[in-house]
């Protein structure tokens, strides 16, 4: 078959692309024909993809987004294709892989009511019920159990067209057989000390990941502590505010800023913590890349995969609503004990080998390939 892939932006360091690119090699590796629209690509293009960026722009996104979608209808009706596979909320589409939360939902709840007369707010609930109306034909992939209720109280959306997927981590995010050769060699060239501890927090956009709630941790830490205590930050993103707020809090010697990269598995394992107090997510997909690399884990509960930290018990969950004083408290409890982080990092691996957090690929390739009525 001939599959079209859309979404807004690839870049290597995206949960949501890196999804993306895994289910499509599936496709490929299966025979199929892989043709991508984009409006941003930034990385290699695979071998035997067709990728295609769209001229578009605008000062506002939801009118670039639309003029988006116009161009990529206008180039699927004079070469049609077998499925439309969207990685973006929008109308035309087969199937839709659910990398985001419910927008109606956080609209009323999160918003003021004036938020829901600008234009901005039109456009992306109307995008997101052309994919989740029940009038629809559109099969929706979804990777959070938390959102499935959502969209069906917004937009009474039949059941049937929902595919829950297991989490779909890589096999190279496992701890290898060397694996503590590895970190003695990350922890050399960082030149971090043998009583030093290493706090990473990995993932592009800071805000939502809650950056600042880390920095403030890292700040409240008991002072003999706090001085052992180092925090990498890696992600796309700007870092001057947060660089700010770390000179603010006195802590900024300690944390180093490093843009997205493709050798995180050597941070997971040089690590001696992954702290994620995000204020919402999805999935979370680095959670459980720590989690298969035996790191353990500091995440709040909004998040859809810290259920498997709970599950693994190879961490600490933030319980909601959140509460920073609480976070600091166990962001310094589990520093401070050696031989409760062993624990965990072993609860870790012991249930990497024996639970399901790698097939979502060959799943999603099973929806997107079905034989249609």
């Amino acid at each position: 078959m001939q599959l079209a892939f859309i979404l807004y932006k690839y870049f290597p360091f995206g949960g949501l692309q890196r999804d993306f690119m895994r289910i499509a090699l599936e496709c490929q590796r299966r025979g199929h024909v892989i043709r991508v629209y984009a409006m941003i690509w930034e990385g290699e293009v695979p071998d035997g993809f067709e990728v295609l960026i769209a001229p578009v722009k605008a000062i506002f996104n939801h009118t670039r987004n639309e003029r988006f979608t116009t161009w990529v209808e206008a180039d699927l009706a004079k070469r049609p294709v077998d499925r439309v596979v969207g990685f973006n909320k929008m109308p035309g589409l087969d199937v839709y892989y659910a990398a985001d939360p419910c927008f109606e939902d956080k609209a009323q709840t999160l918003r003021n009511p004036i938020y829901r007369r600008w234009g901005r707010y039109k456009h992306f609930a109307e995008y997101e019920r052309a994919v989740f109306e029940p009038r629809s034909k559109t099969e929706i992939l979804m990777i959070s159990e938390v959102q499935q209720p959502l969209f069906v109280k917004h937009y009474a959306t039949p059941i049937e067209r929902f595919h829950l997927l297991p989490p779909g981590i890589a096999q190279d995010r496992r701890a290898p057989s060397n694996a503590a050769e590895i970190r003695l060699a990350f922890r050399d060239e960082f030149a971090l000390g043998g009583d030093e501890l290493l706090l990473v927090q990995i993932g592009s956009g800071f805000k939502t990941k809650g950056l600042d709630r880390s920095l403030k941790a890292l700040a409240s830490l008991p002072r003999e502590l706090k001085k052992r205590v180092r925090l990498f930050v890696i992600g796309q993103d700007d870092p001057k505010p947060f660089q700010m707020q770390a000179k603010t809090l006195g802590v900024s010697s300690q944390v180093e800023f490093l843009k997205g990269r493709s050798d995180i598995p050597r941070f997971l394992l040089g690590a001696d913590l992954l702290i994620h107090p995000a204020y919402n997510e999805n999935t979370g997909t680095v959670l459980l890349e720590a989690l298969v690399a035996g790191l353990p884990v500091l995440v709040t509960d909004v998040c859809g995969y810290a259920h498997y930290i709970a599950d693994a018990d190879c961490g600490r969950v933030v319980s909601s609503p959140f509460d920073q004083n609480q976070l600091n408290r166990m962001l310094a409890e589990m520093l401070a004990d050696d031989a409760q982080r062993n624990r965990w990092a072993h609860n870790a691996l012991a249930y990497a080998d024996r639970a399901d957090l790698y097939s979502m690929p060959v799943r999603a390739a099973d929806v997107i390939l079905a034989e249609r009525p």
